[in-house]
């Protein structure tokens, strides 16, 4: 089959029969100048998900329909900021980036609410705003919004669709790029086509994994893995209503949706578009590992997940370009990497790293990190990794076997290792973290905390002890300097810039208390924000620290589209890298990640430049009087070469 000659017929095809009435003249041409350029990738993509299907012709002629349709509905500021992306493809690349990750109502009291926090976050240096999961949930347990009833209500606790598009209009006038959750693996049990499968509707019971027995379920069951295991056992729930067992990947109040049927595709394009035309830049892929189920396989990462987000990435080209993928794939870095591409996820959050700096804070050595980072940082020149030190969710230490084993440590020890230290429960250990999912048959298991909690302040401010409360700050920042100077888009955690400590009220609210995640989500209250104001406050410290390198990152495009090279120094407590802007700034980062005075030889820093200038401390270094450079405890050095 030639693919072009039969994409451009089926095209022709499908265009005799859709109309394009109602988009003005001038957008007429541009939509079908992207139509005709993408449609021929979009078919092939199909073809290879849906050969099998004799209907695929009905299906790729009401997609075209749909994305004629949401075109129309898109606003002519949007399609203008389309033309402006388009003409800067690499604008998330900039050195202006800065995120911050939020639950609206911990943040603010709803959307109206938030609207008036964004001088606080220009004040900070925001420039890309995630709000997690803000849609309509079912009551009570929810997974934290990602169990969806509708994509298109706001939680109506938070506010409206209507109050969204105002606060998205808002963040765009303020600079400010808005993110949102793309919740497409499953529905909430409540969703309307759950509960018309509920019903008995055969359409919509083909939207889910429904089955009369165990005999399949339990086929796939001997091949894939249990992900929350504390709170049921199985990928599988028997619904009452139908005398069904319906695939649940995470709860059972979140039903997996079945894209081997292209219904189910179309539909939930539709809900990406309509969220695109709400005015959201990014759009945060969750769960995007377990989209395609193949019987005998984990279900994860397989092929037919990576052509279904390419067909995605398909429909957004032709009808929102402008709007970007995120990926959230927190598994083996292999795999990670797998789905960042342009033509995938030109965004993806970097697990990687954020496990590793939790490893060499513990260890207090890097060669983990600079291990791994050295053959994995580089990235596709068209996309950028989301670097974070946490999230709302848990860590989990996704580095890999082969990695660790080059340098003689045992993956499986390691981890346990790590549990235990930042579940306090390692002698010696600084972190007041929660465990999460303890798998007591493989003893896996994931930490939880806030990130202030995690490196010492909790403990420390429990001991009175200023000393540990002085090292916490410092762990504090050197986190942070890693996300801000290693390349990509560094993002925050709500309340992370005002070292907000663990939040143990989740165990008096019985929908939260079985899931420890809650610990690390606190409530931003004006107590803390009044403490910023305070001259020698944890908060002000950590807060003005921040603002400080925050304001450094933003002077230099070094810190912005520069390819970052990851360097063995001499010093495995050191942990360093380099970046090259093509203007001819090049960066050198030292990182130490001890408690004690670490020395590096002054030959290594003069090998990236002679005299380079510290941006931390706005002074240039004489390196010709001494043979080593030494790093103070916890120092870190953003080292500048004109």
């Amino acid at each position: 089959m030639n693919l072009q000659q039969e994409s451009k017929l089926c095209l022709a095809r499908i265009l005799e029969q859709v109309s394009l009435q109602g988009i003005a003249k001038t957008q007429q041409q541009a939509f079908k100048d992207r139509l005709e350029r993408y449609f021929p990738e979009l078919f092939s993509q199909m073809l290879q998900v849906y050969e099998q299907r004799y209907d695929l012709h009905f299906h790729l002629q009401a997609l075209v329909e749909l994305l004629v349709e949401q075109f129309k509905q898109r606003s002519l500021a949007l399609k203008r900021k389309d033309k402006k992306r388009l003409d800067n493809p690499h604008w998330f690349k900039s050195e202006q980036m800065l995120g911050m990750a939020c639950y609206v109502d911990l943040v603010a009291e709803n959307l109206v609410d938030l609207q008036t926090k964004i001088p606080y976050f220009q004040k900070l240096g925001i420039t890309y705003l995630h709000l997690m999961p803000l849609y309509k949930s079912p009551e009570g347990d929810n997974d934290g919004g990602y169990a969806v009833s509708d994509y298109r209500q706001v939680s109506p606790n938070l506010g409206t669709m209507q109050q969204l598009k105002k606060l998205a209009t808002a963040l765009d006038k303020a600079g400010m790029s808005l993110v949102l959750d793309f919740v497409f693996n499953h529905t909430a049990d409540d969703h309307e086509w759950a509960l018309a499968a509920k019903q008995g509707d055969e359409t919509y019971q083909q939207y889910y994994y429904m089955f009369d027995d165990r005999t399949t379920p339990n086929q796939y069951e001997q091949t894939i893995r249990e992900i929350f295991p504390q709170v049921r056992r199985g990928s599988f729930t028997f619904n009452e209503d139908t005398q069904k067992w319906v695939w649940t990947t995470f709860n059972s109040f979140q039903w997996d949706l079945n894209y081997s049927n292209p219904s189910v595709f179309r539909g939930i394009v539709g809900e990406m578009l309509f969220l695109a035309n709400i005015g959201c830049d990014v759009l945060r892929l969750d769960a995007l590992a377990f989209i395609w189920k193949q019987m005998g396989t984990s279900c994860e990462s397989q092929p037919k997940a990576h052509l279904l987000i390419q067909a995605f990435n398909s429909c957004l080209k032709i009808a929102a370009p402008g709007v970007l993928f995120k990926s959230e794939a927190i598994v083996h870095p292999d795999e990670v990497a797998q789905y960042i591409d342009k033509d995938e996820c030109q965004l993806s959050y970097n697990p990687l790293l954020m496990a590793l700096l939790w490893n060499s804070l513990a260890t207090r050595k890097t060669r983990l990190l600079t291990q791994s980072l050295s053959h994995r940082f580089k990235i596709s020149p068209d996309c950028s990794w989301v670097n974070y030190a946490r999230c709302h969710d848990d860590i989990g230490w996704t580095f890999d076997d082969g990695d660790a084993g080059y340098l003689g440590i045992n993956g499986y020890d390691h981890r346990q290792f790590l549990n235990q230290f930042y579940t306090g429960r390692f002698q010696g250990s600084f972190a007041s973290g929660v465990p999460f999912q303890e798998n007591p048959q493989t003893g896996d298991c994931r930490v939880c905390g806030s990130l202030a909690s995690l490196v010492g302040l909790e403990q420390a401010l429990q001991q009175n002890n200023p000393a540990a409360v002085e090292e916490a700050i410092k762990r504090i920042m050197l986190l942070h300097s890693v996300l801000l100077s290693i390349g990509g888009i560094p993002l925050l955690y709500q309340g992370d810039e005002l070292a907000a400590l663990n939040d143990y009220s989740y165990l008096n609210d019985e929908h939260k208390k079985h899931d420890a995640r809650w610990v690390n989500r606190p409530k931003i209250t004006q107590v803390m924000l009044d403490a910023v104001e305070q001259k020698g406050t944890v908060e002000q410290q950590v807060y003005d620290g921040l603002a400080q390198l925050i304001q450094i990152r933003k002077q230099y495009a070094v810190f912005g589209d520069a390819p970052t090279e990851i360097i063995y120094t001499n010093n495995q407590h050191v942990f360093a890298f380099k970046r090259q802007h093509k203007n001819g700034q090049t960066l050198l980062v030292l990182v130490n990640f001890t408690e004690r005075e670490q020395a590096i030889n002054n030959q290594f820093i003069q090998d990236v430049a002679m005299r380079p200038l510290d941006l931390i401390e706005q002074q240039t270094m004489d390196l010709a009087h001494s043979q080593v450079t030494v790093l103070k405890p916890y120092q870190f050095r953003w080292l500048l070469s004109e």
